[in-house]
């Protein structure tokens, strides 16, 4: 093969199936039904962590009840590829909309997300005249899973930053023929659709964020008691912010993703419960589902299992959390040398049930072209998840200019 055809390969765009051997999903089942339980927690609330009831309800509906199949069945009738992007195999979702003129739209997923979560999206963000909108609202949808995640293959050195991310998220929409496009991200997704919008690659046209990860310096500073002048609904939403920072699983991935990572891949309750204990909007509603049977929107059981179930199936839950490790050191670098400003259009989405509610002026000193600022009626963190149909019209809102 000559060095020509071995570069055509690499960069070549391969179709992908899902295709677990049923031998694994016997042994998942195994595991699940020889849990080993702790006693039950001393208080009435989740105070103490994940419930030991909504975990036991979960891991007999899993063992049980639960299809894989089924979720398979739903990735593989999307357009799925793989293509290799600086040494990593990315795993993607592209779909293409059948109205003309449609705008390509890149979103990334966070943790302990995955693109299942942004399944419900695809319809009506390529399709809206069926779900709501006008065919000048749709667009050209490009899923990818994070290197590490999911159906991506795992970094196998240092510095996968959500900044080295964003340059593959860049060669990715290159390679698929996009000469001008739009990016969106939510938790970890936002920090690369941030690093996307500082680099402002050939082609990017605006970014749109659901959750504020480029804090202004203001904010940092008040975190670092170096300065604290807030009024009375800016400390209400400070304190939820510096809750984020003392977060257990942010403190241990951030720290030590190795170490966390044994444990995870070895039991897939410990696994569940450690995706679950991600913030209290999140675990009070998806604790609902399990223990009350009433799922808050797309929160469902089947569609949180579908989510845990690849983590356990891929064996990414150590790779996954080592986006902490690099968030955390780029972070610091980012602090000792800001990096430059977001030139671009930015939009921004406040969602109720999110950890906290940005006010419009942090995220304007954030971002200072910002286009676009609405306060949603309902959602939290994971909003595309929950509210599929709320979270598409605000895209379609918050880049109309942009088309």
């Amino acid at each position: 093969m000559s060095v020509t055809e071995k570069s055509a390969e690499a960069t070549a765009i391969r179709p992908f199936t899902v295709e677990i051997p049923e031998a694994e999903i016997e042994a998942l089942r195994a595991r699940v039904v020889a849990t080993r339980w702790p006693s039950k927690e001393l208080v009435q609330d989740g105070s103490q962590g994940v419930q030991l009831a909504t975990l036991q309800e979960l891991a007999r509906y899993w063992a049980a009840d639960y299809d894989w199949r089924a979720c398979e069945a739903r990735l593989n009738a999307l357009p799925q590829f793989t293509t290799e992007i600086d040494g990593v195999e990315i795993h993607f979702i592209h779909v293409k909309s059948a109205h003309e003129n449609a705008l390509p739209l890149i979103i990334t997923h966070g943790w302990p997300g995955s693109v299942i979560e942004m399944l419900e999206v695809v319809g009506p963000l390529t399709d809206p005249t069926a779900h709501g909108g006008g065919a000048e609202d749709a667009f050209d949808l490009v899923l990818p899973s994070l290197p590490g995640y999911g159906l991506s293959g795992e970094p196998t050195e240092v510095g996968w930053d959500p900044g080295r991310v964003a340059q593959a998220w860049a060669e990715l929409m290159r390679r698929l023929g996009y000469t001008r496009y739009v990016a969106q991200g939510g938790d970890q997704g936002a920090g690369v659709t941030d690093a996307m919008g500082r680099q402002a690659p050939d082609g990017l046209l605006g970014v749109h964020f659901n959750f504020l990860d480029a804090a202004p310096r203001e904010l940092l500073m008040a975190a670092l008691n170096l300065r604290l002048a807030f009024s009375g609904e800016d400390r209400a939403q400070f304190s939820k912010f510096t809750a984020i920072l003392m977060r257990g699983y942010i403190a241990e991935m951030g720290e030590h993703p190795q170490t966390i990572g044994y444990p995870l891949v070895d039991s897939p309750l410990g696994l569940a419960a450690w995706m679950l204990d991600h913030d209290a909007d999140s675990y009070e509603k998806i604790s609902r589902a399990f223990a009350g049977g009433q799922p808050s929107g797309g929160l469902t059981r089947n569609h949180i299992l579908d989510n845990i179930t690849l983590y356990w199936l891929t064996d990414t839950a150590t790779s996954s959390a080592r986006m902490y490790w690099e968030s955390g050191r780029s972070a610091t670098a980012a602090f000792k040398k800001a990096p430059p400003h977001v030139s671009l259009p930015v939009a921004y989405t406040v969602f109720p049930g999110e950890i906290f509610q940005a006010p419009r002026h942090w995220v304007k000193s954030a971002y200072h072209n910002l286009i676009y600022f609405n306060e949603a009626a309902r959602g939290g963190h994971f909003a595309a998840w929950e509210e599929p149909q709320l979270f598409s019209e605000e895209l379609r809102a918050a880049f109309r200019t942009l088309r």
